[in-house]
């Protein structure tokens, strides 16, 4: 304990003494740490302690000290030591506010503790102390500083001591200038600014001021109370019930009528009631800007027409006190007598009310706060159920002016039954009526405790998000501003998000929490997204955040991500920036951990299936970019259930459709793939077989004619046929029959599709397509070439159905030009046979009686021929649609026509077939090949043309257009076209026959 008072030998040695004032020093430092308010002051009185002590201490060890100056030294710092712990237990557990408007005089307190205990400091002997002469130097420095310290206010507290004496002096202090004021105040001291915690505080405060009373302090209370009276004009500072009281209370006791203005209230010089009066010194009063005006002018006194200038005016306090209480009686009387006029039917008197009222409440603040004490805010929202527009308008303008006034006026609207639903309804009217009601809902969104509710109401948010894009730059902010306010709440912003929104979907799906991530990742994988807003999120960047949740350490997380990517990846050019971002390598690390459950394979199979059809387009993107990753990913449809064997299936059918297809069929085959498809192809789910079939016939275009026969039997050709006879997949059928037409054109082969019936099975495809799908003018495609088996000449015996050629010829017009190469290769082949298969005509009898019926020849073949036994192209009318293809842009399909029709001139046909080739306009045809890109096709058409031009009749008719592009090709050809081409310019007597330049 430090001892109250030093004097006189009963204090015991001198020495237990001072170990006392230490040990008091030490607690002040200590005690020091707890104080609510000038944290900084006692802090630096702290330090200053610090100091004293080990030098308190040294001195006290060697008993260096004469007992007389001693003695005063430690009496002030002991009575300095009861003042401080005094201060610092009034700053420890006295009210925060009451202690920041005390600040002033806590911080000059600790300023005269300071100074007194250096004045004690002053009265040690220093010189005659063996110390060293250092520590004598810092105690004399320490003395100096302590003595002329001064101690201040922080700034933000001396900033808050200002405004509250400003608001004192104006007297008209406003309740967002309280608002603001109890807010800084909050802050200052370090509580919430929640109104409940502000209402608590306040309360101790005034608490804090009674107890001022009792302790007789009444120039301290009087001071305070000023403070009270302006605060509780503060929102937080006083509840809604005392407000409504004290308003009553005060315009109940003033009557029902206006009362007029007394002659005192008008200025002399504008006869209008002033309102900042100034007096002259001669007692007469005028409005401050018209009698500044007036002497500007160089005028006189108005009244006494003695010299006056502006430095003689002074405020007249007193009459405008007057007149505020006048304006604000009659204001008021006023406000509760309109109420009435808003229930009347006639349409003029309510719009003239409410512009009446608008203009009240955009006067004064306080003005605001009656209205909303005499209930109108009920009688508003009713009129926004009004078919008057003009009305509406109004009502909206009205609610935003007083939603203007704070959170309580906020709270009071939104607790009106339909309120909001009203105000969200005007979102949706006419631009105008749109604007007042998305700027009310601003106003309202402010106001945390109805922010909530804004986002519940039915279609708000999706107009909102209409809003925010409009014409109307100031309805779009403040539409947007509204999204803002409102997006604290998860739901608002998955609401948002189904808006086409995604604003604040992205921000928390980049920097929210595990579980927020885990839900804005699962809207994006649920949600039916337009491509329009998938190339929109990529844009935003949505890529990066969902590629943070592929490494998660929640399964569930990681599980939504992919899920997203799955949904975002169906627009081919995000699925190509994916794969550039490098999501396949964490895809495929999920997908062959065995840990990583069947559903999160499951979505990440079907995610990079669509990657794979992202990056089957003309790009420079390749999926699986090492060898061991497509066995890899291969070897997994043995592995997997259904779901995971179709994405894959289905990823590698894209990846042969890329350009990329020759290098991942080749690793395919090297890793057994056909084999394992032929198996597949009798999978008993149907899906997975029907994955397997497009991909083998994917797989086996082009492939190897080796390996094919290698894995190809009769059962799998039954197996293909079943399928095409039982399957309702149009896909699978095409591709079953587009396998077998890409199997190598062997007896075998031919055989075994005879032996399975096929012929009538592929025929029945051979239709007119009406709706000309793609997968529809496939199966037409795939199922002619899969007749091409039974119309090979080493076949004959497979030829005979007499409606095949018929329908093959109709193809020629009507098909795609795959259909028509393909329909053109089988005439071909039955063609090579039309010769041999051609009747010859019987002898005649010696008896004309007996001889046979005249019968008409064939003009090719020299024979009889009929559609059903020589399958002759001229009996088949397939000359001109042959011709025709000629024309097609497809070099394939041009080349297998000419075929067909080579077969007319071959060998000893040539002068019958090129008569019925020029009849329908062939050989102009031929000749427009010679400008086709195809050299294969070029030096045929030079064969032929050099054969026909030996009949001097067509060398004559067609050589001169021939001329040009045989030139030509003489000029840019390869070295075989310009050999040909040059023989043929020979035969046109262009060139001489003994030319060896070509």
């Amino acid at each position: 304990m430090v001892p109250d008072v030093i004097g006189g030998p009963s204090f015991g040695p001198l020495a237990d003494v001072l170990s006392s004032t230490i040990e008091g020093l030490i607690e002040l430092v200590l005690s020091s740490k707890n104080v609510f308010i000038e944290k900084k002051s006692f802090a630096e009185l702290s330090a200053y302690l610090d100091r004293i002590v080990p030098f308190l201490k040294e001195v006290n060890r060697k008993n260096i000290y004469d007992s007389t100056p001693w003695e005063n030294v430690i009496e002030i710092l002991n009575r300095q030591t009861v003042d401080a712990r005094q201060l610092i237990s009034e700053c420890s557990k006295k009210n925060k506010v009451y202690l920041l408007m005390s600040c002033r005089s806590i911080a000059k307190r600790i300023e005269s503790i300071t100074r007194e205990i250096s004045r004690a400091l002053s009265f040690i002997p220093l010189a005659s102390l063996d110390i060293s002469s250092g520590i004598k130097e810092e105690i004399v420095q320490l003395i100096d500083n302590m003595r002329t310290v001064e101690f201040r206010t922080a700034i933000a507290e001396e900033e808050i001591l200002e405004k509250i004496e400003s608001g004192i002096q104006q007297r008209n202090v406003d309740r967002s200038y309280a608002n603001k004021l109890l807010v800084s105040i909050a802050e200052a001291i370090g509580v919430s600014t929640e109104s409940s915690d502000l209402r608590r505080e306040f309360e101790e405060f005034k608490n804090e001021i009674e107890n001022a009373r009792l302790r007789k302090d009444q120039a301290e209370a009087l001071q305070m109370d000023q403070i009270i009276a302006m605060l509780e004009r503060a929102d937080a500072a006083t509840s809604r019930q005392e407000k409504e009281k004290k308003y009553f209370t005060k315009r109940k006791s003033l009557g029902s009528q206006p009362l007029e203005p007394l002659l005192s209230f008008y200025c002399p010089i504008t006869r209008e009631v002033m309102t900042d009066p100034v007096e002259t010194p001669s007692g007469h009063t005028f409005e401050r800007c018209a009698i500044e005006k007036w002497l500007a002018e160089g005028n006189l006194c108005p009244i006494t027409s003695t010299p006056l200038n502006n430095t003689m005016l002074r405020p007249n306090k007193t009459l405008r006190q007057s007149i505020e209480e006048w304006k604000d009686r009659n204001t008021m009387i006023t406000i509760a007598s309109m109420k009435s006029k808003l229930s009347s039917t006639e349409e003029e008197e309510v719009l003239n009310c409410l512009e009446q009222l608008r203009d009240i409440c955009e006067q004064r603040e306080i003005h605001r706060e009656w209205v909303i004490m005499e209930d109108y805010i009920p009688f508003l929202i009713k009129l926004l159920g009004l078919k008057s527009r003009d009305i509406r308008n109004l009502v909206l303008e009205v609610l935003c002016v007083l939603a203007k006034d704070g959170d309580d006026a906020k709270e009071r609207i939104a607790e009106v039954d339909n309120a909001l639903e009203s105000i969200v309804h005007s979102l949706g009217r006419r631009i105008g009526e749109r604007k007042s009601a998305v700027a009310l809902l601003l106003e309202l969104s402010n106001c945390k405790s109805v922010q909530e509710s804004i986002g519940k109401v039915r279609g708000c948010i999706l107009l909102l998000v209409t809003m925010s894009s409009c014409d109307e730059n100031k309805a779009a902010k403040d539409a947007r501003d509204v999204l803002e306010n409102i997006s604290f709440s998860d739901d608002n912003v998955i609401l948002m998000a189904k808006a086409n929104y995604f604003k604040y979907l992205l921000q928390r799906l980049s920097s929210g929490s595990s579980d927020v991530k885990l839900r804005m990742a699962k809207t994006l994988g649920e949600m039916e997204l337009t491509d329009h807003n998938k190339s929109s999120l990529f844009e935003e960047g949505v890529l990066d955040s969902l590629l943070s949740l592929l490494s998660h350490g929640e399964v569930e997380v990681k599980q939504a991500g992919v899920k997203a990517l799955l949904n975002l990846s169906s627009l081919p050019k995000n699925g190509q920036e994916m794969i550039r971002k490098g999501v396949v390598r964490p895809l495929l690390d999920t997908l062959y951990r065995h840990t990583s459950s069947q559903s999160l394979r499951e979505l990440v199979a079907a995610t990079i299936t669509k990657l794979a059809f992202s990056a089957s387009s003309e790009t420079c993107v390749s999926l699986l970019e090492a060898d061991e990753d497509i066995y890899e990913l291969f070897s997994l449809v043995n592995l997997t259930g259904p779901a995971v064997q179709q994405s894959i299936l289905q990823a590698f059918c894209a990846m042969c459709k890329s350009p990329s297809a020759a290098s991942v069929k080749t690793k395919l085959t090297q890793c057994s793939a056909v084999q394992v498809l032929v198996q597949f192809c009798e999978h008993g789910n149907s899906n997975v077989r029907s994955d397997a079939v497009k991909l083998f016939c994917c797989l086996i275009e082009n492939g190897d004619e080796a390996m094919i026969q290698e894995h190809v039997d009769q059962k799998f050709i039954d197996i293909l046929l079943k399928i095409i006879k039982t399957s309702e997949d149009e896909e699978e059928i095409a591709s079953a029959m587009g396998i077998i037409s890409n199997l190598p054109k062997s007896p075998q082969i031919s055989e075994w599709l005879f032996a399975a019936e096929g012929l009538p099975v592929f025929s029945r495809f051979l239709v007119e397509v009406k709706h000309k799908s793609s997968c529809k003018l496939q199966l037409v495609e795939n199922a002619v070439g899969a007749l091409c088996h039974f119309t090979v000449s080493i076949n004959q015996q497979t030829q005979r159905i007499a409606d095949l050629v018929p329908k093959l010829v109709r193809l020629l017009d009507l098909g795609t030009s795959l259909t028509k190469k393909r329909a053109a290769i089988c005439l071909a082949q039955l063609s090579e046979n039309s010769q041999t298969l051609s009747r010859p005509i019987p002898r005649r009898q010696r008896l004309w009686c007996f001889s046979p019926l005249q019968v008409e020849l064939c003009p090719v073949h020299r024979g009889i021929c009929t559609l059903e036994t020589s399958f002759c192209l001229v009996e088949a009318g397939a000359v001109g649609p042959l011709v025709r293809v000629l024309g097609d842009p497809d070099p394939g399909a041009c080349e297998a026509s000419l075929d067909a029709l080579l077969t007319l001139i071959k060998d000893e046909k040539l002068q019958s077939g090129a008569k019925v080739f020029a009849e329908e306009n062939g050989i102009p045809s031929m000749i427009k090949l010679l400008d086709s890109p195809s050299p294969r096709l070029q030096q045929k058409v030079l064969n032929s043309l050099e054969r026909i031009f030996r009949l001097q009749e067509y060398k004559i008719r067609y050589g001169s257009s021939a001329q040009t592009p045989l030139v030509d090709l003489t000029q840019r050809g390869t070295s075989n076209i310009k050999s040909l081409a040059a023989k043929v310019l020979a035969q046109l007597n262009v060139l001489h026959d003994q030319s060896t330049y070509f």
